[in-house]
């Protein structure tokens, strides 16, 4: 695998040689993508999305997502992707005095129709991003601008979207939580996306569950581990879909709490 990021990144071209899984899955910044070759698989805890050579995907800020990224045979799995951040956004509405007329529920991805003005662009930044540069990022900066203008004029739907700069409210926690809880992400995203402060994620969290997040997560991952390997699916199948960083951890805690291997369960 190989991955040639910029800038933080602001500007994402990468190439997988293998099937390949993301680790962390949360989307923090509104991101506009190109499939050059492969597909990809990403998952929320409503939908699955499916990107396949070709396509052109608007990925919105501020949710959580599975990842699953599938090389062709015998070939590589390409992206480009630009993170479209905050600052520019803000830059780009105060600089035309853009302002949403309200407020888009729409789902996690978008599938945008091919453009030839999309293909265009992708095209444009390929040369860039396969030349290691030095001191490029104000030139990224007016490529993530001209990316925004260039969505705006194809999909003008999307500009209630891009200059939405509210943060997420306080929502339900018990909800968010028992739906959300195989996302593998840190607590302060947790505590972010239901609206909260770490410390009063942590304080509502144990008003409602009884128990600590960590040690909720944990019980709640192995009860869901237990019963898929129940259903025939293999540990390694099981540990990253209930969200688990790697297998060893998975079958350490496995074992302490249920007192077999995880393995054991698939001939019973």
């Amino acid at each position: 695998m190989t991955a040639i990021s910029n800038i933080k990144p602001k500007i994402l071209y990468s190439c997988y040689y293998a099937r390949s899984r993301e680790g962390e899955h949360f989307i923090p910044e509104h991101v506009f993508s190109y499939q050059i070759s492969g597909e990809m698989t990403a998952s929320d805890s409503k939908n699955t999305y499916c990107s396949k050579a070709g396509d052109f995907r608007f990925s919105k800020r501020n949710h959580l997502a599975k990842f699953i990224k599938i090389p062709p045979d015998g070939g590589e799995f390409k992206t480009i992707s630009l993170f479209l951040d905050q600052e520019i956004l803000r830059e780009i509405s105060a600089e035309y005095d853009f302002k949403i007329n309200k407020k888009q529920d729409s789902e996690a991805m978008i599938t945008l129709t091919p453009n030839p003005l999309y293909k265009s662009f992708m095209d444009s930044l390929i040369s860039y991003l396969e030349v290691e540069q030095e001191n490029n990022e104000t030139l990224f900066n007016l490529k993530i601008k001209e990316a925004v203008h260039l969505l705006l004029k194809v999909n003008p739907e999307l500009k209630d979207i891009l200059f939405d700069f509210n943060e997420p409210g306080k929502i339900d926690l018990e909800a968010f939580m028992n739906k959300n809880f195989h996302f593998n992400v840190q607590m302060h995203r947790f505590a972010y996306l239901t609206g909260r402060s770490l410390a009063t994620f942590k304080r509502d969290f144990q008003k409602v569950f009884q128990q600590t997040p960590g040690k909720w997560l944990l019980n709640k991952r192995l009860q869901e581990a237990y019963y898929l390997l129940k259903q025939g699916k293999s540990p390694s199948e099981v540990y990253i879909g209930v969200g688990f960083e790697d297998l060893s951890h998975f079958s350490f805690s496995f074992k302490k709490k249920f007192g077999v291997v995880p393995s054991s369960l698939l001939s019973k």
